[in-house]
């Protein structure tokens, strides 16, 4: 057993009673298709439980709405949620340099990716040609951030004019919700956004993109899932900007995914413990919640507390640890989050619930509906 697990780890593919060959590298074309742009939505529904869900075993599926969640679920399941809050991430400001021919001013967009110490952070800005170590930009509301690095990368770290509660303050002021690339190329963020991008479990501040699964989650659920005996467990996962950069390398393992804070506590680990130990089911609420769990976990699918960074990398061939099942809303071709859902369900299975997905009008995206997969069957 212990040969047949190091091969598989390998990449090796068994052929014969006596023989491995080496699996072919996945390619990046492979988790591609064709989605309509009119199925990308734009705005989410309400009330956020009325969006569709599409119900997902090894060989069936079904079309529900999330709504019917507590009579989908048995009574002793346990969902993992993830309590981030989305930072009002995206900045417009107005960087300020002294030149001798006047030209010191230019319009600079940033948007705040990791916390660096008290009042620092690393931005992703643009055009980041236009900036340089010790530069100032002014931010509306009167917030102001020097530029402590050189661009790289299109990266650089700003040092803001202040810190803590009184920073988190002024960017409610004068952020934005940074809205993924599909959907701020089509409109503009607005007042609107910063409640339909936050979900109701949202706590500690630290986020640049919603769980979204967790978008279709409203009080009037929640009460429905608590009379149904359906439990809960938090945990938290701070989503970076690597969540919206795309795979640029044609083998799918060359990828170098982007790590992410996180935290398990031990008393919810010991919860999560205990239900299965009692053989009852934990179901993901999103892929954040879902990474958390399978970095969280050991060989022998026992949590332990968790306080760190992960960039794990669930693609085909990863054996799940944590989870009995996931819901997740619908992903973008050939994106890691897409590799993951393939990794879970058969990439032939996936690319056929995507294909009755688009045919049948659900909504992708992170406004979009939402499928609860159950590898194992109902």
């Amino acid at each position: 057993m212990r040969a047949l697990a190091f091969a598989r780890k390998a990449g090796l593919q068994w052929t014969c009673p006596t023989c491995w060959r080496k699996r072919p590298a996945m390619q990046l074309s492979e988790f591609d298709f064709h989605l309509p742009e009119d199925r990308i939505a734009l705005r989410p529904v309400e009330p956020r439980s009325a969006a569709r869900l599409l119900l997902a075993g090894p060989e069936d599926h079904e079309d529900r709405i999330v709504a019917d969640l507590p009579a989908i679920l048995r009574p002793g399941d346990v969902l993992v949620v993830n309590d981030t809050r989305v930072l009002p991430a995206r900045l417009d400001g107005e960087r300020r340099r002294e030149t001798a021919d006047g030209s010191g001013v230019a319009r600079i967009e940033a948007t705040l990716a990791l916390p660096d110490g008290p009042g620092g952070w690393h931005a992703l800005v643009r055009p980041a040609r236009r900036l340089k170590a010790g530069d100032v930009i002014d931010f509306r509301g009167g917030l102001r951030a020097r530029v402590a690095t050189d661009p790289a990368a299109g990266i650089a770290r700003l040092a803001f004019d202040r810190a803590g509660p009184a920073l988190e303050a002024a960017l409610a002021e004068a952020g934005a919700m940074p809205l993924p690339p599909y959907i701020a190329s089509r409109r503009a963020a607005d007042e609107r956004d910063r409640h339909d991008y936050q979900t109701i479990f949202a706590a500690g501040t630290g986020s640049v993109a919603a769980p979204t699964a967790s978008l279709h989650f409203d009080a009037a659920l929640l009460a429905a899932l608590d009379a149904a005996g359906i439990e809960r467990e938090t945990l938290t996962l701070h989503v970076g900007p690597g969540t919206f950069l795309p795979v640029k390398t044609d083998a799918v393992a060359d990828h170098v995914m982007h790590a992410e804070r996180a935290w398990l506590s031990a008393e919810t680990a010991a919860r999560l413990n205990a239900a299965r130990a009692e053989g009852r089911r934990l179901i993901a609420v999103g892929t954040t919640a879902l990474r958390l769990l399978e970095t969280a976990a050991d060989a022998d699918r026992r949590f332990h507390p968790f306080d760190g960074e992960t960039a794990i990398f669930i693609r085909p061939g990863h054996v799940f640890r944590g989870i009995d099942g996931l819901m997740t809303n619908f992903h973008l071709p050939k994106s890691t989050l897409f590799m993951l859902v393939a990794a879970l369900m058969g990439l032939a299975r996936m690319q056929a619930l995507y294909a009755h997905a688009i045919g049948a009008g659900y909504r992708f995206y992170s406004y979009g509906d939402s499928s609860l997969l159950l590898p194992m069957g109902r």
